[in-house]
């Protein structure tokens, strides 16, 4: 039986423990070079652990990826520079990072497209959602352009590009965000797309892009130093399935033959992604639900405190267990969870603010004689 705080095998990598850092956007990374700052350095320092896993925030592929103000992206040579800082500082601590690759799709605006056109997804279907504007301004999300067949070439290159580019810049790995209504989530489900060529219509056809990207980054840098992230009950960002058991069995199955470093699953409690209350009831864990499907390390996200991470691990019902809003307010998590310690609470407002409250000042734990 496997406990919260052994070891784990997961690709190329090898944890102490089975506690990761979620990824988590944090809108620090400021225009116009939007590379990671030393005080991002600080932040991502805090919180390595020998052998632990970090999952970076979610990071721009590239300038036409982007959808939100002060993020980081992967695109640059400085930005390349800047992450470099960040796995130097949480590789001097021991610890693992892998970089989430983010496209934002219809989530983004004029003001971020290179052209300043309309942005690009799988069809020309307006979320019913805000963006945020360079300047944090908020505005309705206007209808994107849909991509040609030649534009999805292009694209699966620049998630090649950026895989490549998140190696040079040291990392472990790297995670394909294909949830919570980005763009692949947006070609993964019926209500965003409504293509009839060989990315619509079908199952098989909406999982498409979604496994080409995955196939490319394993032959581009190595499956086993490739993960995905998927919310297959999730409504974030205007987001939402029918059917979702049958759409994501098919691919959960496909992608396992691909051989990669792991299925990253947010569960059903957690698939508003923080901006909305979700009504779970009667709706299965989905690392559960998915878990006879998938033969590698699978991670599950969403809400977990230390004792049902625990229960969750000892089950097999997960290998790993990320944690989001608790590491932002307890840089020494994996230790206080370990020690059973008091957890400091988070502060809300400051999650997308700007500066160092709520990012870099949460105390380190303190260490009680009696803990030894």
């Amino acid at each position: 039986m496997a406990d919260l705080f052994s070891k784990r095998a997961v690709g190329a990598m090898t944890l102490d423990h089975r506690v990761a850092m979620a990824p988590l956007t944090r809108m620090r990374a400021v225009a116009p070079t939007y590379a990671p700052t030393d005080m991002m350095v600080k932040y991502y320092s805090q919180r390595a652990s020998k052998g632990g896993l970090i999952i970076t925030e979610a990071t721009h592929i590239s300038q036409a990826a982007r959808g939100a103000p002060d993020t980081p992206g992967i695109y640059t040579d400085a930005q390349v520079a800047g992450w470099h800082k960040v796995t130097h500082a949480i590789h001097a601590k021991g610890g693992l990072v892998v970089m989430q690759l983010w496209h934002m799709g219809r989530l983004s605006h004029a003001d971020y497209q290179p052209d300043h056109g309309a942005p690009f997804a799988p069809s020309a279907i307006a979320a019913n959602a805000e963006v945020a504007l360079p300047d944090w301004s908020r505005v309705p999300c206007p209808t994107p352009r849909p991509y040609s067949t030649e534009d999805i070439t292009a694209l699966i290159d620049t998630y090649v590009a950026a895989a490549k580019s998140a190696m040079s810049a040291d990392f472990d790995g790297v995670e394909i965000h294909a949830a919570n209504g980005y763009l692949l989530e947006q070609f993964l489900q019926s209500r965003t797309n409504t293509r009839t060529d060989q990315y619509g219509g079908s199952i098989e056809n909406h999982c498409r892009i979604v496994l080409e990207i995955a196939q490319a980054l394993a032959t581009a840098i190595g499956g086993a130093k490739v993960g995905i992230r998927l919310s297959p009950f999730g409504i974030a960002n205007d987001s939402g399935e029918d059917d979702p058991r049958t759409l994501y069995s098919h691919l959960v199955r496909e992608l396992d033959r691909l051989g990669l470093a792991y299925l990253h699953l947010l569960e059903p409690r957690a698939s508003g992604a923080g901006q909305k209350d979700v009504n779970h009831e009667n709706v299965p864990s989905a690392a559960k639900l998915f878990r006879p499907m998938w033969s590698s390390t699978l991670i599950a996200a969403g809400n977990f405190s230390g004792e049902s991470a625990t229960q969750m691990v000892a089950e097999g019902h997960a290998d790993i267990i990320a944690f989001g809003r608790l590491f932002i307010s307890n840089p020494d998590l994996p230790t206080q969870l370990r020690m059973g310690a008091e957890l400091t609470p988070y502060n809300r407002p400051t999650f997308y603010s700007q500066g160092p409250v709520g990012y870099v000042d949460y105390p380190p734990m303190k260490i009680k004689k009696d803990w030894g």
